[in-house]
């Protein structure tokens, strides 16, 4: 479930300026405010059914963006990199590994 949940946050970060200001409202409350659907649906009077299935859909419409923008995956192929050169940079030895790390981290920008 954290697993589920920190990678809903991340797309959230990536993808909230395609979102309806509602969407967005409401994937903030439940996730990074992390109050229950209940308290959601009291605080704006709808039901907690409309609650849970705006956040769904939400979810839904992020993976998709996701899915044709791969702007979050491509953000960890370039987090990735960036510590295999740290772990290089503390071992100068390794010059030629590090000069083809730098140039597929140029390719993932």
């Amino acid at each position: 479930m954290l697993e589920k949940t920190t990678r809903v946050n991340f797309l959230y970060d990536f993808y909230q300026t395609l979102l309806t200001d509602k969407q967005r409202i409401y994937m903030q409350l439940y996730y990074l405010d992390d109050l229950s659907l209940g308290e959601i649906a009291e605080e704006y009077g709808v039901s907690r059914q409309a609650v849970y299935d705006n956040v769904r859909r939400t979810e839904a419409m992020l993976e998709d963006y996701e899915d044709k923008l791969n702007l979050f995956s491509k953000f960890q192929k370039r987090m990735e990199l960036v510590d295999e050169l740290e772990q290089l940079v503390s071992d100068c030895s390794s010059s030629e590994k590090l000069r083809d790390l730098l140039t597929a981290l140029k390719e993932h920008e």
